[in-house]
């Protein structure tokens, strides 16, 4: 086991403002975690231990260019956050660093200042905001969704089913939901590849975001002018507008952004993460060779194990208060330890044995702010099809190289698989090109 080093700085960081976290003193249990490097892509978990035996629950932590956090590790301290949206906000404008914060800062997309989405609207208006989003995805039919799961599944499996072998990845998991998700919420059909690059590329905050946002922003409000009139069919976009609840027409624009984000990036990963887990893990072999009937045991594994949001951005501190016996202050970044929570030893004593079910996991957020039932309903029926069509297609699938050499992308905000190439046996196409 590698030891962790929690001094250290990412390349090219500036040295903490003044008065971070990392400075105010913190019990004698280390400086700052650099919240970057390598470890967050090959060995999360035993990071995130080595993380709470050195700085407990809330650990001090250090984002690009030497801006200051704090990561909640622990299950109840992250319980006790997203269950009290006063005194940890999810008002941006509180945040006591941004005077410290570039403007080409790479974080910048994913922690908005002045940013109109549902993501930082407080109080009673985001209770209305939430419900007009809810509104419009609830009356998405499950069967509609289904049927276009189940035809792009075949479609994309019809790609490569006589070649014997494919990167599941490339060109089936990350593709897939963002295509269903444009049927849905009313984007054209050709806009499918590039939303999907560009989402990936917003949720990782790397040198790419600020051009995947310039993208993501184009393509919504050309699909919000193609609907103003009500021409077509019905759609997300369709009932945002025709139900907007007072809000503008900017924020309704961004509030599908935040769908086509959190829709595709997080569901693409919970595929390949679930791929991996039934083609590697003993556990589920059954899965593969029996059909379907343990799918649905290997996606609640995978929200608990290895979740595609490993951390997000959580909330602002409205005023000085303690977590996990840390002094936090008024305008402190507070982020979400997803992963770390989830396997909180306090909460989870065995965290090899299956959860059976069990679904109290952070995956999908908790509180006022947690993801819309309808959308983690959609979600899981977009993977879930993805999965279940993959094995009805190509029964005998299985791992095309040692299960140690898989890679991840080097995010420590969302966990995904960089490739997960498989073998089966070859097989006809069900639909001609035609």
């Amino acid at each position: 086991m590698t030891p962790a080093e929690p001094t250290a700085q990412p390349s090219g960081a500036t040295a903490p403002p003044p008065g971070c976290p990392a400075h105010r003193g913190d019990g004698g249990r280390g400086s700052a975690v650099p919240l970057s490097g390598p470890r967050f892509q090959t060995e999360p978990a035993t990071l995130y231990r080595e993380m709470r035996r050195d700085h407990g629950s809330v650990a001090p932590v250090l984002l690009d260019g030497g801006i200051p956090a704090w990561l909640v590790l622990g299950y109840r301290e992250l319980h006790q956050v997203t269950g009290d949206p006063v005194l940890f906000s999810r008002d941006s404008e509180l945040w006591n660093q941004w005077d410290n914060v570039p403007e080409d800062w790479p974080l910048a997309p994913l922690i908005g200042r002045g940013q109109p989405s549902i993501l930082y609207t407080t109080g009673e208006r985001h209770r209305e905001r939430a419900t007009m989003v809810s509104d419009a995805l609830e009356a998405v039919d499950p069967f509609v969704l289904r049927y276009f799961a189940e035809q792009l599944a075949d479609e994309l499996i019809d790609g490569f089913c006589a070649e014997g072998g494919a990167d599941i990845i490339s060109r089936y998991a990350m593709p897939f939901p963002v295509r269903v998700l444009a049927k849905i919420y009313g984007f054209p059909d050709d806009q499918g590849p590039g939303l999907a690059a560009a989402a990936i590329d917003l949720a990782e905050g790397g040198e790419r975001a600020q051009a995947a946002q310039g993208y993501l922003f184009e393509a919504t409000m050309s699909l919000l002018a193609a609907k103003k009139d009500g021409a077509g069919p019905p759609d997300v976009a369709s009932r945002l507008l025709r139900n907007t609840a007072g809000f503008t027409e900017e924020e309704v624009l961004h509030d599908l952004i935040v769908l086509v984000i959190a829709g595709h990036t997080l569901t693409a990963d919970w595929i390949g993460n679930s791929l991996r887990l039934m083609l590697t893990d003993d556990r589920f072999a059954a899965s593969l060779s029996g059909g379907r009937h343990s799918v649905a045991e290997a996606m609640n594994e995978v929200l608990w194990e290895d979740t595609p949001a490993q951390n997000a951005v959580g909330r602002w501190a409205s005023r000085d208060t303690s977590l996990g016996a840390r002094h936090i202050k008024a305008g402190d970044l507070l982020l979400f330890g997803i992963a770390a929570a989830n396997n909180d030893p306090q909460v989870r004593t065995h965290s090899s044995a299956l959860t059976g079910g069990n679904n109290a996991y952070f995956s999908f957020g908790h509180g006022e702010y947690r993801c819309p039932f309808a959308a983690q309903e959609i979600a899981e029926t977009i993977a879930r099809t993805a999965i279940e069509v993959l094995i009805d297609r190509l029964p005998d699938v299985d791992l095309a190289v040692p299960a140690d050499s898989l890679t991840r992308r080097p995010s420590p905000w969302a966990r995904g698989l960089t490739s997960l190439p498989v073998s089966f046996s070859p097989s006809h196409a069900m639909h001609s090109a035609g």
